[in-house]
């Protein structure tokens, strides 16, 4: 992006973000019992005619309000303006879970804005539309739920502490690795958890639900919303190195603060099959 316009009021991006959520939510839940034409952009990754539904209805909406902003969504590629201003759009995150008819998915809205030196995540909204859940943050202004202000945990504890991971979608092609940290995290932690959605889990952390969140290969449609939540709700947000997080990094290692420097350890513990 380049520099361009001022950022347009975020109480306006943010009920633009909320209104989208909800109805690309509507069109999942309505389809979420109806047959599912599934097809896939890898051996393991798949797309409903839902996903491109939900996308089509978050974008017309979006791009009717701000027709310069540029936008990134996982199914409909990136749209490129001169705008300074960005989209982060998920229409369906946890589409093998939607698939097999699993009730853990989300709607994942962020909007990016390049109006000061670097660019920066402003307005991030999850929605689970199974739970009518709506998890938002803005920039310096603290997370939601349902309009009630949310906190990560204070467990201070790692083997009390209940973590979400995932697993990439190439997993089969270099499985040890992976498998490696997952084993050493269920062996640290009080539980493991691997619902299915990015989003879910990091909205969930910034909730207080779990107290840290792990995974790898992840895309900036993923993340972007759902770290703001975290670092609004008191959370911290890093890469496997302790760099601090970006929508482009593959890496994702969120916590509520207490527990980040534990499951670092945890993390880089390198056995034989670690690279």
């Amino acid at each position: 992006m380049t520099e361009g316009t001022a950022c347009p009021p975020l109480e306006d991006i943010l009920e633009i973000a909320q209104t989208a959520a909800r109805q690309a939510g509507r069109v999942l839940l309505e389809g979420f019992r109806q047959p599912k034409q599934v097809r896939y952009k890898g051996e393991t990754d798949p797309v409903t005619q839902f996903d491109l539904a939900s996308e089509k209805t978050i974008v017309g909406l979006i791009s009717g309000v701000y027709p310069d902003h540029g936008i990134l969504a996982e199914e409909g590629g990136e749209t490129t303006h001169s705008s300074a201003h960005r989209w982060y759009i998920d229409p369906l995150d946890g589409t093998v879970n939607f698939a097999h008819g699993v009730p853990v998915f989300a709607v994942s809205i962020a909007f990016e804005s390049c109006d000061g030196l670097e660019p920066e995540v402003k307005v991030g909204v999850i929605y689970d539309p199974v739970h009518d859940e709506l998890f938002s943050a803005v920039k310096g202004q603290g997370a939601r739920l349902n309009g009630r202000p949310i906190h990560v945990s204070d467990q201070d504890l790692m083997i009390r502490a209940l973590i979400a991971t995932g697993f990439p979608y190439d997993l089969h092609t270099q499985p040890d690795p992976v498998l490696d940290r997952f084993r050493r995290m269920c062996l640290a932690a009080q539980g493991v958890r691997r619902p299915g959605a990015a989003a879910i889990d990091l909205a969930w952390l910034a909730a207080g639900r779990v107290d840290g969140f792990f995974e790898e290969k992840l895309q900036p449609w993923d993340t972007a919303a759902g770290v703001l939540l975290v670092r609004e709700a008191g959370g911290r947000v890093t890469d496997y190195s302790d760099i601090p997080h970006l929508p482009e990094r593959k890496e994702i290692l969120a916590t509520n603060g207490h527990l980040h420097y534990t499951m670092l350890q945890v993390l880089n513990q390198h056995t034989g099959s670690d690279q």
